[in-house]
């Protein structure tokens, strides 16, 4: 029989797995001893450092394209915000940029961000800003064309006021919007994290219009207690 450090059985009915418990520190506040603690055990955040992801969101859009399928191969496909580059992973993968589908299309992936990344084979990482008035123009160049997919798990720095941080995050995700609408190619998909919290009214009446079926979705690799959502628009009417 399996038995823990103290001595205690652990096999049968009713196994848990153990759980690490972080003491907190001199310093530390409570709610980053409490931040560390869910981390260490998140099975999201294990799994993503076994399969060699870098951060658990990488199963968010995992879980969002297998309900949705929009990272097909040969898919051209922009990254806002990328890093630290989980998206963009998941996206060289399933897009087959690296070619190992034989007989299917290759895609590009563009990932994009204020902030320098560690390169990931298969991406292109470029030092931008989606805001910036030419930004578009420059995406379309690098990108030989429109885009298919553009994506974003952005999130504005907190402020620690639940409304004003649900505000900026819409505010993003509006922005990040109207660069979709210049990038993309009829048909295309815009994915975008937003916050629950009662102004996204407009966001959603701006994507109704513009795209063909606009989705909300809560993926499990989302944590219960957190209020971001997903939304996932798709069939890009082209433009006005």
């Amino acid at each position: 029989m399996a038995k823990t450090p103290s001595g205690k059985n652990t096999s049968g009915r009713g196994q848990r797995e153990l759980k690490v418990k972080v003491k907190s520190a001199r310093g530390r506040k409570l709610s980053s001893t409490r931040w560390l603690q869910r981390q260490l055990n998140d099975p999201y955040v294990k799994r993503a450092q076994a399969e060699g992801y870098r951060g658990r969101a990488a199963y968010k859009i995992m879980e969002l394209d297998d309900k949705y399928r929009f990272l097909v191969p040969g898919a051209r496909v922009v990254d806002l915000g990328a890093a630290p580059g989980g998206w963009c992973q998941v996206a060289v993968k399933r897009c087959n940029v690296l070619g190992e589908r034989s007989g299917k299309a290759q895609g590009t992936i563009l990932g994009i961000d204020l902030q320098e990344m560690e390169p990931i084979a298969g991406c292109e990482l470029h030092v931008l800003d989606f805001m910036e008035d030419d930004a578009d123009q420059k995406v379309k160049e690098l990108l030989g064309g429109r885009a298919d997919v553009v994506m974003s798990d952005m999130a504005a720095a907190s402020s620690g006021h639940k409304q004003t941080d649900h505000l900026r995050i819409i505010a993003l995700c509006e922005a990040a919007a109207y660069f979709a609408f210049d990038v993309l190619d009829p048909g295309g998909t815009f994915v975008a994290k937003v916050l629950a919290g009662g102004a996204e009214g407009e966001l959603q009446k701006l994507l109704k219009q513009r795209f063909t079926k606009v989705a909300n979705i809560k993926p499990p690799a989302s944590r219960s207690d957190s209020s971001e959502k997903f939304v996932v628009a798709t069939g890009f009417k082209g433009e006005d």
